[in-house]
C-alpha cells in the first residue's frame, strides 16, 4: 500500500473524485457508457487491443454494442473538458515555471478508405533514411513537462490537423487558447516566469514566437544545422549615405568562422552524455521572405530576434556519434545559468515520447477501427481524460510489480505500474455512472439482403506533388546553407 498519511490520502482522493465528477459532467450524450469506457481502459489487465475486449472488463457493465454506440454517437463537451484539464495540479520545472512541449503524433489509417480527412503522415524509424508517408489522422498534442527525467507528462490539449491546415498557424492558435485557459485557472499569475514552449525542428520557432508575442510565453526549439541567421545591424556611423540595412552579418551554423565570440559559454558534467559544452550568441534572427508561411504577410516582414545555443556532448547512451544541437530561444540577453536551463529543458521534451508510446501501446489509442474523424476525436479525449486520472492517482498507487521486475520507489512508479493498481483505487473515488438498463439488441439487416447504402470512399488529401512521387536522390553530406526564412 502507499505510505501516505491518512489526511494526505483523503485530499488526493478528493482531487481525483473532483476531476472524475467534472469529467462525467462533460459527457452530454451516452455519458454513462463513455465514463465506464474510460474506467475500463484504466482497469484492464493488459494492453488494450480492441474495443470489443474492453466490454469484458468488470468495470464496464454494458455490452459491446453499447460500447461501439458510445464511441460512434456519444457527445463530449470538449471545451469544458479542456478547462478541467487546465485546472488540475500541473508539474513545474526546477525554477517554478510551466514548461509545455508540443509535438504531432499520427493515428495511421492506411486501409480506411471510407474515413474522410486523412492526410499523408510522415513516419520515422521504418528504415534507414526512409520517411514513408502513410495516410492517417495527425494530432497536435501539448503536454506539461516535469523537472527531472521521467516517463510522466501532463497532456493538456489535443487537436486533429485537417487537410489544408498550416501547422505553425494552427499550433500558435492552439497554444494561445491553452495559455489563456491556464491563466484563467490560476496556473500562471503576474510576476511569474514566462511559460516555456519547447518544440522540435519541425516547427518554425521565429514564427511561433511572433504569433505569441503578446502572451507571457518564451519559445525554445531546435533548428536544422544548415540554417543561416543574421546579426543585429551595427550602429550607423555619422555621415553614412544610402538606405540603412535591416540585417547584419551572417551567422552560418556550418561555418565556424562566422560565429565570432560567444556571449556565454558553460561546461557541465552529465552522467549520460559526458561533458556538455553550451555556447550562446545573443540577438540573432532569420532573414524572412514572402514565401512559405509568410507568403500572405503584407508590407515589411518583422525581425524576430532570439538567442542561439549550440550544445556539444562527448557521447550518446546508444554509442552513436554525437552531433551538435542548435537551439533557438525567443528570449534575449540570456545569462550562463539561463542558457544551461534552456538546453536542459529541451532535453526534457523527449519525455513526451513516453506518453505517446503509452497512449498507443498500453491505453490503445490507435487500436479502434473508427470510421469518422469525429469519433476519433471523441476517443482521443477519452484517452486524455483517462490519463489525467492516472496521473492524479499516482501518489495513491502501490507497486504491483511482476516477479521479474525491480522494486521502484513510490515516487518513481511508471504510468503502466500505476495503472495496475487503479482497479483498487477506483472504488474509493466517485463513480457517478448509473447502472445500465436492460435492453434487447435490434434485428439488424436480414440475412441475404444486400447493403443498398454503401459507405462512400474518400481519397487521401495531398498537396501538389508528394515526397513519395519525387525521384529519390542521394543525400548530400555537405548541404548548402539555407540563407532565407
Amino acid at each position: 500500500m502507499s505510505l501516505l498519511h491518512r489526511d494526505a490520502r483523503r485530499e488526493l482522493l478528493a482531487e481525483l473524485s473532483r476531476f472524475r465528477g467534472e469529467f462525467y459532467s462533460c459527457l452530454t450524450a451516452r455519458s454513462d457508457g463513455l465514463f465506464e469506457l474510460a474506467d475500463a481502459v484504466l482497469c484492464g489487465d493488459g494492453p488494450v487491443r480492441s474495443l470489443a475486449e474492453l466490454s469484458l472488463v468488470g468495470e464496464y457493465r454494458r455490452g459491446h454494442g453499447g460500447l461501439y454506440a458510445a464511441v460512434a454517437r456519444g457527445r463530449v463537451d470538449i471545451g469544458r473538458l479542456r478547462q478541467a484539464l487546465a485546472a488540475v495540479p500541473l508539474p513545474r520545472a526546477g525554477d517554478g515555471r510551466l514548461v509545455l512541449a508540443v509535438d504531432v503524433t499520427c493515428w495511421l489509417r492506411p486501409d480506411a478508405h471510407t474515413s474522410p480527412e486523412r492526410i499523408l503522415c510522415h513516419t520515422y524509424g521504418r528504415g534507414k533514411d526512409q520517411h514513408i508517408p502513410v495516410p492517417g489522422w495527425p494530432y497536435s498534442i501539448i503536454c506539461a513537462l516535469e523537472a527531472g527525467r521521467s516517463s510522466w507528462t501532463a497532456p493538456l490539449d489535443a487537436l486533429r490537423l485537417t487537410p489544408g491546415d498550416d501547422t505553425a498557424t494552427v499550433t500558435a492558435q492552439q497554444l494561445r487558447e491553452l495559455v489563456e485557459r491556464l491563466i484563467a485557472a490560476g496556473q500562471w499569475q503576474s510576476g511569474d516566469l514566462d511559460i516555456l514552449v519547447v518544440a522540435d525542428a519541425g516547427y518554425d520557432a521565429p514564427r511561433l514566437a511572433y504569433l505569441l508575442r503578446d502572451l507571457p510565453v518564451q519559445v525554445l526549439a531546435r533548428m536544422r544545422s544548415d540554417r543561416v541567421l543574421r546579426r543585429s545591424v551595427p550602429a550607423r556611423q555619422p555621415g553614412t549615405m544610402g538606405r540603412p540595412p535591416r540585417h547584419g552579418g551572417e551567422f552560418v551554423f556550418g561555418q565556424a568562422d562566422t560565429w565570432g565570440t560567444p556571449d556565454t559559454s558553460t561546461v557541465t558534467d552529465t552522467r549520460l552524455y559526458g561533458t556538455a559544452t553550451a555556447r550562446s550568441w545573443d540577438r540573432l534572427h532569420p532573414k524572412l521572405t514572402h514565401r512559405s508561411s509568410w507568403a500572405a504577410a503584407d508590407g515589411t516582414l518583422p525581425i524576430v530576434e532570439g538567442t542561439v545555443i549550440r550544445l556539444d556532448i562527448d557521447r550518446l547512451p546508444s554509442g552513436a556519434t554525437p552531433k551538435p544541437v542548435w537551439l533557438w530561444s525567443s528570449g534575449t540577453d540570456a545569462t550562463p545559468t539561463a542558457a544551461d536551463r534552456l538546453w536542459q529543458a529541451y532535453l526534457r521534451r523527449f519525455d513526451i515520447e513516453h506518453t505517446f508510446r503509452l497512449f498507443k501501446q498500453t491505453l490503445g489509442w490507435t487500436c479502434p477501427k473508427i470510421r469518422s474523424p469525429e469519433a476519433a476525436d471523441r476517443w482521443t479525449w477519452l484517452i486524455l481524460a483517462a490519463y489525467a486520472q492516472l496521473r492524479l492517482a499516482r501518489p495513491l498507487a502501490a507497486d504491483l510489480r511482476r516477479p521479474w521486475e525491480k522494486p521502484a520507489p513510490a515516487d518513481r512508479l511508471t504510468p503502466a505500474r500505476v495503472r495496475r493498481d487503479f482497479r483498487h483505487i477506483r472504488p474509493k473515488a466517485t463513480c457517478p455512472a448509473r447502472a445500465p438498463k436492460p435492453s434487447r439488441p435490434g434485428p439488424g439487416r436480414p440475412p441475404g439482403r444486400k447493403n443498398t447504402r454503401p459507405t462512400p470512399r474518400h481519397d487521401v488529401h495531398t498537396v501538389g506533388r508528394t515526397e513519395a512521387a519525387k525521384p529519390r536522390t542521394q543525400k548530400s553530406t555537405t548541404p548548402r546553407p539555407r540563407r532565407k526564412g
